[in-house]
């Protein structure tokens, strides 16, 4: 899936108002086991997505992610073609590499790399 938008997020200040009104509109169900919210839709072959809680210190926001083999390389070319970034190539515990950018007509997107399969 290199190269193919296979994630999207939903950035909120009151999480369970947004999962309320997705929920309500279509139908998609979220976990509730951690504050990031994962969003399972019921279509069949629908990407994943997720609901980000923020903190009141930015608005609310909806992006695509875009999975892609290198985060920093692909950052790099972003720049290189006139792109801005927004969020450096950023990791997590689990390995997921991730970075926010911005497109020369100014759209916010991300790019991610997931964590390495557990064997």
């Amino acid at each position: 899936m290199t190269n193919a938008v296979t994630w999207f997020e939903i950035g909120s200040s009151d999480p369970a108002a947004t999962t309320r009104f997705y929920g309500d509109l279509f139908g998609w169900t979220f976990s509730t086991d951690k504050a990031y919210r994962e969003i399972s839709a019921p279509a069949e072959g629908a990407i994943g997505g997720g609901v980000f809680p923020l903190d009141g210190d930015r608005p609310g926001y909806g992006i695509f992610y875009v999975q892609v083999e290198d985060v920093a390389a692909t950052v790099a070319a972003a720049e290189a073609a006139g792109g801005k970034v927004l969020v450096p190539p950023t990791g997590d515990p689990g390995g997921l590499i991730f970075a926010h950018l911005l497109d020369p007509a100014g759209t916010h997107f991300g790019v991610f790399t997931p964590p390495p399969a557990q064997s």
